[in-house]
């Protein structure tokens, strides 16, 4: 039996949804396998969440005493969105530590977190996507160079936040400032994009211990005009899995979840989403710590495929390094 810390909580705008996922994590774990321990982390602090106590976990070696028994854990399952797990700041702990873990190391961690770099790096490695340019806090708004690059309408979005936080939609220039502004109380960096008018698509993908799997592919129709935390989390979208696009393009679209799996050195269980427009499809955005509440992408896609998320739990688990 091994021991698995998952890993929640954080300190992001995500935090409710990563207490959800750990939650799903902790309910579909094989008890034969794990033995399974939600740790919470706020402010640099560790808490075991057992039953209804809570015990502190030691930072020195991520040990914590349960009955005077000290649990060492084996591996941890990362299930903490946005900052510091997705982004990359956590990973060095654990490798200082050797302790395994499912997400991806930090290199790729903190690319991926970047949206304006992990687009650059994705059109370098010859995928499609966006055009956008950045911008930092303190710069001058140059609402015209903006409008020649990325046109009208457009969206601008937090660098590096996830959960759709923070986005606008922007349709007229004069909108642009208070869009960045709204932009800017989730990161200091904005990421202003061009807008890709199409189908919507999602597809999780992940390492099954022989080879990189995409799952079935979702397809998002939000009420609102994008899909926002709102639509998101809150039934404010319809989720169709499988997708309502052709066989061609869905197998088009699994191929290159997985080429982008591999390109980008990703690990675990992962999620891309998607623009299709003109039946080309457009890279959004990867999602390496994507969420596992019960009205999340990846277990719908996973029941869709007739498979187990406990199966998929084990596989990463097993794949750690």
């Amino acid at each position: 039996m091994k021991n698995i810390a998952i890993l929640t909580g954080g300190d992001s705008a995500e935090y409710d949804i990563s207490i959800l996922s750990a939650n799903t994590v902790l309910q579909h774990l094989n008890p034969e396998l794990f033995i399974a321990y939600i740790i919470h982390l706020k402010d640099d602090k560790f808490t075991a969440l057992v039953k209804d106590k809570k015990i502190d976990v030691e930072k020195s070696n991520f040990i914590f005493k349960l009955e005077g028994k000290p649990i060492v854990f084996d591996a941890v399952f990362m299930a903490l969105h946005g900052s510091p797990a997705e982004n990359g700041i956590i990973q060095p702990y654990f490798d200082a530590l050797n302790i395994s873990y499912t997400s991806c190391n930090a290199k790729v961690s903190a690319l991926t977190f970047d949206k304006y770099k992990c687009n650059k790096q994705l059109k370098k490695l010859g995928f499609s996507c966006a055009s956008s340019l950045l911008y930092k806090k303190g710069d001058k708004i140059d609402q015209q160079k903006i409008i020649d690059c990325v046109k009208l309408p457009c969206f601008v979005k937090p660098n590096g936040a996830g959960s759709s936080f923070g986005i606008s939609k922007v349709k007229q220039q004069s909108d642009l400032t208070t869009a960045i502004n709204s932009a800017l109380k989730h990161d200091s960096k904005v990421l202003i994009e061009q807008f890709i008018d199409g189908t919507e698509i999602s597809v999780g993908v992940y390492y099954n211990g022989e080879s990189i799997q995409a799952l079935p592919v979702t397809e998002i129709v939000s009420e609102n005009e994008f899909f926002d935390y709102q639509a998101k989390y809150e039934g404010g979208s319809e989720e169709i899995t499988p997708a309502r696009i052709s066989k061609e393009l869905t197998s088009e679209v699994q191929q290159l979840t997985v080429d982008i799996y591999k390109a980008m050195q990703l690990r675990g269980i992962c999620r891309i989403d998607y623009i299709v427009m003109n039946e080309k499809p457009y890279v959004i955005e990867i999602n390496t710590i994507p969420g596992l509440s019960e009205e999340s992408i990846i277990p719908q896609q996973v029941k869709s495929a007739n498979l187990k998320l406990s199966a998929i739990f084990e596989s990463c688990l097993s794949h750690t390094k």
